[in-house]
C-alpha cells in the first residue's frame, strides 16, 4: 500500500468550535487543494517538521534539573549541572546530561486527527499540536 505524502507549511495555532465544544487545532496549508482529497474528517495522521530551536541552554531548561541550593556554602552554583561522574573512568561517559543546543531536531507527532477540511482555502485542520514554527514545512503521512 502506498503511502501518501504531501508537503504543507503550518499556520498559527488556532481553535474551532464545533456545536457547543471547542478544539485547539493546528492548520496546515496545502500547496494545491486538490490535495485535499485525500483526506476525510476523523483520518489520523503523521505530522514531521523541525521543531522550534532554542539555542544554547543550560542543564535546568534542557533537562529539568534542579539546580543546587542557595544556602550552605554555595555561590554561584544555583543552575550548575553538579557532579558529572566518577574519577575512576578518568573521562565524561558518553551520553551525559550538559548544557548544549537545543531544539532543531526532527520530530514526528503520530496520531493526529484530521477536524476539519476547508477546500477552499485549502486548509487542513487537526487536533493538537504541530512541531515548528509558524510558517515551517511540515511532511504529512496519512495512517
Amino acid at each position: 500500500m502506498e503511502m501518501e505524502k504531501i508537503q504543507a507549511k503550518k499556520l498559527k495555532m488556532t481553535q474551532i468550535w464545533k456545536g457547543d465544544k471547542v478544539f485547539p487545532v493546528s492548520p496546515l496549508q496545502l500547496k494545491d487543494s486538490a490535495q485535499l482529497d485525500a483526506f476525510k474528517e476523523g483520518d489520523k495522521v503523521k505530522v514531521t517538521g523541525v521543531t522550534k530551536g532554542h539555542g544554547f541552554q543550560g542543564v535546568v531548561k534542557r533537562y529539568s534539573f534542579a539546580g543546587g541550593p542557595k544556602t550552605h556554602g554555595q555561590k554561584n552554583r544555583y543552575r550548575a549541572a553538579g557532579s558529572i561522574g566518577s574519577t575512576a573512568p578518568q573521562r565524561v561517559v558518553p551520553g551525559r546530561k550538559m548544557a548544549g543546543h537545543m531544539g532543531v531536531a526532527k520530530k514526528s507527532i503520530r496520531n493526529l486527527k484530521v477536524v476539519e477540511l476547508d477546500k477552499n482555502t485549502g486548509k487542513l485542520f487537526v487536533l493538537g499540536s504541530v512541531p515548528g514554527n509558524t510558517g515551517a514545512r511540515v511532511l504529512i503521512v496519512k495512517s
